[in-house]
């Protein structure tokens, strides 16, 4: 200990009863708190559209109770991480990441990828489920620099059509077959 009543370690003074969060915190630490309150927000609106589902008369374990559970938790643990990081309790930096943090943000990538998501969701009613999540799965990994386009395509269609005929025909989940893929949701 030195007479200043820090500890030395490395070059590092950090007084004593200091934590470490507390010394790294010079500023507020805005990501992190617009984070913890669109999950607090998240929270909210999943429990008050909790209470919008319908539930048949005479149900004794009705349709509200595993959506009551998790909302419950999400809502607890968004306000855990919001009081955590007021109190300046801030995320490690991963430091196992493969980036390079002195690159700028590809803008034209994420207008991509928030384009090809505006296209599936308009794309779902008028030509079905399938062929608009193989026009997102496709675009996505093309936007995100697929080698072979047209295998990124293909990749996409045939995952489209798998997640189709698995959650849509088998397991009996409503999404759309379309026109170009009626005749086989008629034979499930």
């Amino acid at each position: 200990m030195t007479p200043s009543g820090s500890l030395g370690t490395g070059g590092d003074a950090v007084r004593a009863g200091e934590s470490p969060s507390a010394r790294s915190s010079s500023s507020l630490p805005v990501g992190e708190l617009v984070f913890a309150v669109l999950m607090v927000g998240l929270g909210v609106f999943a429990v008050a559209g909790v209470f919008a589902i319908h539930v048949p008369l005479g149900a004794t374990v009705g349709p509200r109770v595993f959506p009551i559970f998790v909302s419950a938790i999400l809502l607890a643990s968004a306000v855990a991480v919001l009081v955590g990081v007021l109190r300046g309790k801030r995320g490690a930096a991963e430091e196992g990441e493969d980036i390079d943090t002195s690159l700028p943000t590809d803008w034209l990538t994420l207008a991509k990828l928030a384009g090809l998501i505006v296209a599936h969701l308009l794309l779902i009613e008028p030509l079905g489920w399938a062929p608009a999540a193989a026009v997102l799965f496709g675009g996505v990994a093309w936007s995100l620099g697929a080698k072979k386009w047209w295998m990124a395509f293909l990749v996409g269609i045939l995952l489209a059509l798998v997640v189709q005929i698995v959650f849509g025909g088998l397991l009996g989940l409503s999404l759309p077959w379309g026109p170009a893929l009626g005749w086989l949701g008629r034979m499930f």
